[in-house]
């Protein structure tokens, strides 16, 4: 299990709803943890690891001392507005200014089928709509502000020109 890079085609897809929590989400589910850690971040969905399926992680600790796993996340509320810096595991190197809701009550399962509603604001309230987007095949770039957007251009070209060099050359061996 990787971390797929922009501008891997998975990034854009829809991830279905989880019809049924499968022994195999623990351990996947885990991996993913693992992962996120190791790249630093607090949250990863599961379709930017390849996973279409509605499952989330995460921490916004960072530390291992609040990780979390969330299936069928469903944001019920929304309130306020903000506008703050982002980047993402599947966009290395893009950083940007994105708006979002500064609070909101998400519903989601746990891995033993609990259903909580959760009260998030703040950067949990961020990690949640970022996670989220994710699961719907919305990236940051399509929520950035214009200007953030243009002032990543360049890295945004690099990210598609290494994608295309590594798709070529996994084609040819």
């Amino acid at each position: 299990m990787n971390i797929l890079i922009y501008p891997a085609p998975q990034l854009r897809q829809k991830a279905k709803a989880v019809k049924e929590i499968k022994e195999s989400f623990y351990e996947r589910t885990q991996e993913m943890l693992n992962l996120m850690y190791e790249a630093k971040g607090i949250g990863l969905a599961a379709n930017q690891v390849g996973w279409m399926e509605r499952v989330l992680v995460k921490d916004e600790t960072g530390e291992r001392t609040g990780e979390r796993v969330f299936i069928n996340p469903v944001i019920l509320h929304q309130e306020g507005e903000t506008l703050e810096e982002e980047g993402c595991l599947s966009l290395p190197g893009v950083f940007g200014k994105v708006i979002r809701s500064e609070k909101v009550v998400v519903a989601a399962y746990t891995l033993n089928g609990e259903r909580l509603e959760i009260k998030a604001e703040d950067l949990s309230a961020r990690v949640w709509q970022h996670e989220i987007d994710h699961l719907n095949g919305t990236l940051i770039i399509d929520k950035m502000t214009p200007a953030s957007r243009l002032a990543n251009s360049k890295r945004l070209k690099e990210l598609e020109q290494a994608f295309r060099e590594e798709t070529s050359r996994v084609r040819t061996r």
